[in-house]
């Protein structure tokens, strides 16, 4: 069914193609490295999950004093299981591919760096709770707002 027919205007579409992909039959290739070809999508699930973990909330005041460097390490730890995907399948388009999109997401998440080191001079802290009370009477997205356009461009590539 279309992506508006699964429930009411397609709310349960999420939770249909996840029953559709844990359903589905695994094939590997036959020459792969098995458990480094099973584990690097694992890994690299596991570590978007773990940048979750830097949302400050309010109600218990949990946040890290380096949550910038965290969100930073763990970004860029996504490479290394997109590189070890494209290896483990032991086919030379597939490291082809690894090696390219590898090279894209360095490129881009320089540039976030550099333009997330522009918002920490203003605060001069890694806390993001800090992000949180800086930004009550003005949002940085319109004090910065050449860098925020770059900031947009660059996530969505």
């Amino acid at each position: 069914k279309g992506p508006n027919k699964v429930g009411y205007m397609g709310i349960l579409q999420p939770f249909s193609d996840a029953i559709k992909l844990f359903t589905k039959e695994q094939t590997f290739p036959m020459y792969s490295n098995y458990v480094s070809y099973y584990f690097s999508p694992i890994i690299g699930f596991i570590l978007s999950l773990m940048i979750w973990m830097l949302i400050p909330y309010y109600f218990n005041m949990f946040s890290f004093n380096l949550g910038i460097l965290f969100f930073l390490c763990c970004t860029s730890m996504g490479v290394y299981t997109v590189m070890v995907a494209g290896w483990s399948s032991n086919s030379n388009y597939s490291l082809l591919g690894s090696l390219r999109a590898v090279a894209q997401t360095i490129s881009y998440e320089v540039s976030l760096a550099l333009i997330m080191l522009s918002s920490i001079i203003l605060i001069m802290d890694f806390n993001m709770m800090k992000f949180f009370i800086y930004q009550d009477l003005i949002w940085f997205f319109f004090l910065m707002l050449p860098l925020s356009m770059c900031w947009i461009s660059s996530s969505l590539a």
